[in-house]
């Protein structure tokens, strides 16, 4: 349970933190794309017999830079690209899955199992959260003027095709170290809620980073302790959560008729 708490908690400070930029520059679902591929990095480490999420590191990885390069090559029609690497990633786990004789855990992946949680995990979480956070701070200002307008950041002289590929890797690292918490069907919504949550009550992009972290970390904390005492999967826990918040803040902006 500590170890599925200090888990969470990074994540919890993660899955926003490029949320924030992800869902600005309205790629969201690219979130949805990448957590399918990373299950099928998580069932090529079942079937080959090593630990899955090195795996899904390295094929969310590959498939984050693949996005990258057909979204350059569909630029009217961006979307296509994350559909094809979507269904690439679903086809590819649905044949191994199927194939494996060690697929009997993978519901744990699909939805997130405190349980899954060990001591290396640990290790792996938190030396991929450091990494994440110090990437999004040294390239701050970079990602903050690609977020709002990408054209007129390469005017400016930003090299956004060069951080547009850091921060495509930045999102799949993202999403493999979410899956033992969240499950891989899931992550994307842990990327999306909170944000969606914090951009209601931000009057500022910093202060709306700071909100997303916020509502993320409570869902997490409130959904890893419930999945915990009533035997529930914590990914379906952590996002329903998520959800009753966002409609309290909806709700509670309404009834006092706050504009922001």
């Amino acid at each position: 349970m500590r170890r599925a708490l200090l888990a969470g908690n990074l994540v919890g400070i993660v899955a926003p933190l490029v949320g924030v930029f992800l869902n600005l520059r309205r790629l969201s679902l690219i979130g949805h794309a990448l957590s399918h591929v990373a299950l099928a990095g998580v069932a090529i480490g079942l079937f080959a017999g090593f630990f899955p999420i090195y795996s899904a590191i390295i094929v969310s990885i590959i498939a984050a830079l693949a996005i990258e390069k057909l979204r350059r090559d569909y630029s009217d029609y961006a979307e296509l690209s994350l559909a094809i690497i979507l269904a690439a990633g679903l086809g590819i786990a649905t044949i191994l899955i199927n194939l494996s004789q060690r697929s009997a855990g993978i519901q744990s992946y699909l939805f997130g199992s405190i349980s899954l949680v060990g001591t290396r995990d640990i290790y792996i979480i938190f030396s991929l959260a450091i990494l994440i956070i110090a990437i999004i701070i040294k390239f701050y200002y970079g990602f903050f003027f690609l977020a709002f307008n990408e054209d007129e950041a390469r005017l400016a002289g930003v090299p956004a095709r060069s951080l547009n590929i850091i921060f495509m890797i930045v999102t799949s690292l993202t999403v493999a170290l979410s899956i033992q918490i969240v499950g891989t069907l899931l992550i994307a919504s842990l990327i999306t809620i909170p944000v969606a949550t914090g951009m209601l009550l931000g009057k500022s992009f910093k202060m709306t980073i700071w909100y997303s972290i916020l509502f993320s970390l409570i869902s997490v904390n409130t959904g890893i302790i419930l999945s915990f005492y009533f035997d529930l999967a914590s990914g379906g826990t952590i996002i329903l959560f998520s959800v009753i918040l966002l409609l309290f803040v909806i709700i509670f902006k309404k009834i006092f008729n706050i504009n922001i």
